[in-house]
C-alpha cells in the first residue's frame, strides 16, 4: 500500500497557527516568520495535499471544508508532540514518575526506602497510585508494581522479591507457650488463620507443602489485602501467612514473630512491570534501576535475618 508522504512539519505549524488566528500576519508573528513565508508554506501544503485549505477573502481568511476537517488533527498532533518533547527533553521542569503499586508492597517495603532515592534524585517528583482502585487500573503509568509470576503478555517484568512463606503472629499470642515446645498444628488451630483472597499460594498451599493435614485450610477470617491481614496479626487476632521480604521489618522490630521453622519458597513475587515498547525516560529508568538495587539488598537482608 502506498502511503501519502507527510507534509513538512513547518508547513503544518504554519497551517495550524493560521487556522487559529485566521490571519497570516498574526501567525507569522507567533512563529517569528514573515507573512510572505507563511503564505508560501500554506501554498506548498495545499499543493501537496491537492486541496485548498483557506478561502482568501478581501480582508480575512476563512477555512474551507477541507481545512476545517484537517485542523483538529493537526492541532492535536502538534500539541502532543510539543508536550512529549517538553516532558522528555525540557529543561528546568520537575520530572514526575508515576508508579502504580500494590498497597502492602508500598507500606511494608517501599515507603521506608524512598528517602534513599530522593536523596540522590531530589529533582524527581514521585507520584504513587494504588492498584486496588478500579479507576486507577487503566491509567497510564511509568512503572507498575504487580504480584504474580512475571508472565504478562506485552510487558517486560523485573523481579523485586524472592520470598519464603512463613506463618507470623503477635509475640503476645505465644506468651503462654513460651516455656514449652510449641505444637504447630495445635497452635494454628487454636489461634486461627488469617486468609488473603487473590493469592494462589495461600494457607492451603502452605499446609499442603509442609504436610500439615490436621488444620482446616479454609477456617478463619478472610481479607482482600495482605496489609490488613498483617495488621490483624500484629493485633493478636491469629496467624497471617507472611512473605519474607514484606515482614522482615516487622520481625526485626518485634511486632511479629515467626515461631515455626517450616518455610515454603514462593513462585509468585512482586515485579516492576513496563509495556514492552514504552519509552523509558531517564528519570523512570533511574527509578527502575534503583528499585532493582534495593530488591537485591532486600533479598540479602531477609536471608540474613531469617537465617540468623
Amino acid at each position: 500500500m502506498n502511503k501519502k508522504r507527510l507534509p513538512p512539519l513547518n508547513w503544518l505549524r504554519s497551517f495550524e497557527a493560521s487556522a487559529r488566528h485566521l490571519n497570516f500576519t498574526l501567525a507569522a508573528d507567533e512563529l517569528n516568520l514573515t507573512q510572505a513565508a507563511i503564505s508560501q508554506q500554506i501554498k506548498g501544503l495545499e499543493s501537496q495535499l491537492g486541496m485548498t485549505l483557506f478561502k482568501r477573502l478581501a480582508r480575512r481568511l476563512e477555512l474551507t471544508e477541507a481545512g476545517r476537517a484537517y485542523m483538529p488533527a493537526v492541532h492535536e498532533a502538534i500539541e502532543r508532540l510539543a508536550a512529549a518533547t517538553d516532558e522528555i527533553f525540557g529543561e528546568g521542569r520537575a520530572k514526575v514518575i508515576t508508579t502504580r503499586v500494590n498497597l502492602v508492597f508500598f507500606t511494608t517495603w517501599l515507603a521506608a526506602r524512598l528517602e534513599r532515592f530522593t536523596s540522590v534524585y531530589p529533582s524527581v517528583n514521585l507520584h504513587f497510585s494504588s492498584n486496588i482502585w478500579l479507576e486507577e487500573q487503566d491509567k497510564e503509568v511509568d512503572i507498575d508494581v504487580r504480584y504474580g509470576k512475571g508472565n504478562w503478555p506485552g510487558y517486560k517484568s523485573y523481579r523485586l522479591t524472592w520470598d519464603d512463606l512463613i506463618p507470623v503472629c503477635s509475640p503476645k499470642l505465644l506468651i503462654a507457650d513460651s516455656n514449652v515446645d510449641i505444637n504447630i498444628e495445635k497452635t494454628l488451630e487454636e489461634h486461627g488463620l488469617l486468609h488473603v483472597i487473590g493469592y494462589e499460594e495461600g494457607w492451603g498451599y502452605w499446609l499442603k507443602q509442609t504436610g500439615i493435614s490436621c488444620v482446616p485450610p479454609s477456617k478463619g477470617m478472610q481479607f482482600d489485602t495482605l496489609i490488613t491481614a498483617l495488621e490483624m496479626a500484629v493485633l493478636g487476632h491469629g496467624f497471617a501467612l507472611g512473605r519474607t521480604s514484606l515482614v522482615a521489618t516487622m520481625l526485626a522490630e518485634g511486632k511479629l514473630v515467626a515461631p515455626f521453622t517450616q518455610r515454603v519458597p514462593t513462585s509468585e513475587a512482586f515485579y516492576a512491570v513496563l509495556p514492552e515498547h514504552q519509552y523509558a525516560s531517564p528519570q523512570s529508568q533511574a527509578f527502575l534501576d534503583w528499585l532493582l538495587e534495593e530488591a537485591a539488598l532486600s533479598k540479602k537482608e531477609s536471608t540474613q535475618l531469617l537465617d540468623g
